[in-house]
């Protein structure tokens, strides 16, 4: 512990954020850092707590808290604070793969489950989120990360099925302990979720070649507008590979299930997002290869992190409103007595979408308790919907959502993204290799493993647990890394 009185010292100071409107006039990441001395006294501020529940990742009335991978937060933030950089990355890249993608689109389970916040107040939490990040774009700075090739090959080959975190997380560890690793991506680069589900403003696009590119260096292969189960045969896979990392993500939307939503102009927030993704980063913006909001009034239907980014990505991109509804209640201001540390605070979140919003147009765009009834179509084009609110009630013996009588209301839209969900994985790269799906509609796998019921053939990541965070991708990557090493050689040392 670098400074026992730390917590006591120096208030919380996270980093900044340009502001709102002037922020939105482009799609470049918006935080700004604090300097190292400013860095050094948030460090400071972690107590090395005898129970450090950060980094313990344990399930409390039905979520979970604490870091997923284990990190070993008190370790690097002391590290850091004594201005031991190296020393911080080198503990920080023991438990985490990618931190500078975490570090940039966690929610940070870890703060939630910080001993700082355990008075309620999550805003007395460590900082652990921007000490992360700060840690990792110092070793890259200072040319700490370096190509760490193994000395030493096995003679053992391993396919990984998509490039998403968990993928990226499988074929990281697996190639450092020597094995030969190929990465099989459908779409033109190398990213999964990470490239093309999260817009530029949360995670820079070169933040991912970068690693990418360190990837390369050490010797994985990426292979892109490979889709394995359609262009690519799984049996060539299965015959060329002594072993496979199904890792394709839980990419089949939900859909809006309403009158009238076969209209043009109704769409899946994600297909919105990657379309922008892919102009952006291919030709900024000028090819018209997506559907632009530009000077419509655009509905997100969903208040989760898919529903503020289409949210942020449609004002950037010149809508002239923006509504978001969600069919949940609002939650509380503050930490609720039912709800107590260091469980998951369910409490009110604005995150940058609808603060831009609430700057731009005057509001914020979530509408609570609220969901389309039905959308108008004028000509096969969206022209409007109608409105209801719902809630739940008990509806004989069951928990059942229920229309509120009497209010409906009509409102104007032009574009109606879809961010309500994930179904499970797109089934024909599963059914390709012959696995298993649950009822939830992802991989089933044996014994809580991560192999599935056809030999060599294993699966991690969104397509295992369903629609997560990529912070759990990154953790369910690296141990089914372990398990494909054990099989592959007997034993499991990573």
């Amino acid at each position: 512990m670098g400074k026992n009185d730390g917590f006591l010292l120096y208030e919380r100071k996270n980093n900044g954020d340009i502001p709102p409107l002037k922020r939105t006039e482009n799609f470049k990441e918006f935080h700004t850092y604090l300097d190292d001395e400013e860095r050094r006294k948030q460090a400071a501020r972690c107590m090395n707590c005898g129970v450090p529940m950060c980094q313990s990742a344990i399930k409390l009335a039905g979520m979970v808290t604490g870091c997923p991978l284990h990190n070993f937060i008190p370790e690097w933030n002391d590290a850091l604070y004594k201005g031991q950089y190296d020393m911080a990355a080198w503990r920080l890249l023991k438990t985490s793969s990618f931190p500078e993608f975490t570090g940039r689109v966690c929610p940070a389970l870890c703060e939630k489950a910080c001993n700082c916040g355990n008075g309620g107040d999550i805003k007395e939490a460590v900082t652990i989120h921007d000490n992360e990040l700060y840690i990792i774009e110092k070793a890259f700075e200072s040319g700490y990360m370096k190509p760490q090739i193994p000395k030493v090959r096995s003679d053992k080959k391993i396919a990984v099925i998509g490039s998403g975190p968990a993928g990226l997380a499988v074929a990281d560890l697996l190639n450092r302990r020597g094995h030969n690793v190929t990465v099989y991506e459908r779409e033109d680069r190398i990213g999964g979720l990470l490239m093309y589900g999260i817009p530029n403003m949360k995670l820079d696009k070169k933040i991912i070649d970068r690693r990418v590119n360190l990837m390369k260096a050490e010797g994985v292969t990426f292979i892109t507008n490979a889709d394995v189960g359609n262009t690519v045969a799984a049996d060539t896979i299965l015959n060329e590979y002594d072993a496979v990392a199904l890792c394709c993500g839980a990419k089949k939307a939900r859909p809006l299930n309403a009158p009238g939503a076969d209209a043009e102009g109704v769409m899946f927030a994600v297909d919105f997002l990657k379309s922008v993704t892919k102009s952006l980063v291919n030709s900024n913006l000028k090819d018209g290869q997506f559907f632009n909001p530009e000077g419509k009034n655009v509905i997100v239907v969903g208040g989760g992190d898919t529903g503020n980014d289409c949210t942020g990505t449609s004002i950037r991109l010149g809508a002239a409103s923006v509504t978001q509804l969600e069919m949940m209640p609002c939650p509380p201001v503050e930490r609720q007595p039912d709800n107590p540390w260091p469980q998951w605070p369910k409490v009110l979140k604005t995150d940058y979408g609808a603060e831009e919003s609430i700057e731009k147009f005057g509001h914020d765009p979530r509408v609570y308790k609220t969901t389309i009834k039905e959308v108008y179509q004028n000509e096969g084009k969206v022209c409007g919907v109608k409105t209801v609110q719902v809630e739940f009630r008990m509806v004989d013996g069951k928990r059942t959502l229920c229309e509120i009588e009497g209010s409906e209301k009509d409102l104007p839209a032009d574009l109606i993204l879809i961010a309500a969900g994930f179904l499970g994985c797109e089934d024909y790269t599963a059914q390709a290799f012959g696995t298993e799906l649950s009822v939830r509609n992802t991989v089933q796998t044996e014994n809580c493993s991560y192999a599935t019921a056809v030999d060599k053939v294993f699966t991690a990541g969104d397509m295992h647990r369903g629609q997560s965070l990529v912070v759990w991708a990154i953790a369910e990557g690296r141990e089914c890394a372990r398990e494909i090493d054990e099989y592959l050689m007997g034993y499991s040392n990573i």
